[in-house]
């Protein structure tokens, strides 16, 4: 059964903005921090940003100031609102469900393409 659905990814300009949205199950939204991570070619996954239940967040430097996660509770979803983005930007970007109060994660989803170009 699949539990993670992200989209909204694309091919975007340097500057531009991209929102991705991540569709998640009632049972693992309501019971998980959610979190979004990415990967670049050739490169380990990393924490891009995560969310508690509760609305506390947690970004990496190197997004700060540039992107915002966002959950809508009513829908079971997570978004991640992309502005300023920068060709390192790139790379396949993932949802995640974690352990409430962890880094360590239950679901992946299937991951969305975000491409910037120069």
């Amino acid at each position: 059964q699949v539990q993670l659905v992200e989209s909204g990814g694309g091919l975007v300009q340097a500057g531009g903005s991209l929102r991705l949205s991540c569709a998640a199950s009632r049972s693992i939204f309501s019971r998980n921090d959610m979190a979004w991570y990415r990967q670049a070619p050739g490169k380990q996954r990393e924490l891009v940003v995560a969310i508690t239940s509760g609305g506390s967040t947690n970004y990496a430097d190197s997004v700060k100031g540039r992107f915002t996660i966002s959950r809508d509770n009513g829908k079971n979803t997570v978004y991640l609102q992309m502005d300023s983005l920068k060709p390192e930007d790139t790379g396949v970007y993932y949802c995640a469900a974690h352990l409430i109060g962890t880094t360590i994660v239950r679901s992946w989803g299937q991951g969305t393409q975000v491409t910037v170009s120069s």
